[in-house]
């Protein structure tokens, strides 16, 4: 693994409506983890529920998972706590990321955060430019990445959905989805 003087860290961003923002940050993860970078990953909406990825994760010893969320959002009844669980998620990863404890930290799913305007897209950017470690690799998933985050960023990726199993009355099969 590279020195962490010797490295540029990058920031990439993973949007759009397609499926694969999160799956394709996850592989990153595992990819770091293997070349034996400490690896955080905070996840902002998912909830407590298990998934394969965070099963994957538990065996290894160079990851730390997070998944802090209160469970898929779109459909809220209580947006006042959303806003306090993003808001409080948020200062967490600033914390995890100012620690200089990790290589590799991914926010998966922060970009919805900004799409519900609960965390700016100015404040995300600001930290970023102003206090991630510039050895620190940083990915943020999820629709809606605001415009201020896709300018700091390194590398971009739009998803685009041309076709989904779910519109067609497939629920989530395991494996695939979870």
């Amino acid at each position: 693994m590279k020195a962490r003087d010797k490295r540029r860290g990058l920031v990439l961003v993973n949007t759009g409506e397609g499926k694969g923002k999160s799956s394709s940050a996850l592989g990153m993860v595992f990819r770091a983890a293997g070349w034996g970078m400490k690896v955080c990953v905070i996840q902002y909406i998912k909830g407590q529920w298990k998934t394969g990825e965070h099963k994957a994760a538990e065996r290894f010893d160079n990851i730390e998972w997070h998944a802090l969320g209160d469970g898929f959002t779109w459909d809220t009844k209580n947006p006042e706590q959303d806003i306090k669980t993003s808001r409080s998620i948020w200062e967490f990863s600033k914390e995890k990321i100012k620690s200089e404890a990790y290589d590799f930290v991914l926010l998966d799913e922060i970009n919805y955060c900004c799409g519900y305007q609960w965390i700016t897209g100015q404040e995300i950017a600001e930290f970023i430019k102003n206090e991630k470690p510039s050895w620190m690799h940083l990915v943020l998933t999820g629709r809606n990445a605001a415009p201020e985050v896709i300018e700091v960023a390194d590398t971009v990726t739009h998803m685009t959905l041309v076709k989904h199993a779910y519109t067609q009355g497939i629920k989530a099969e395991q494996g695939v989805e979870f």
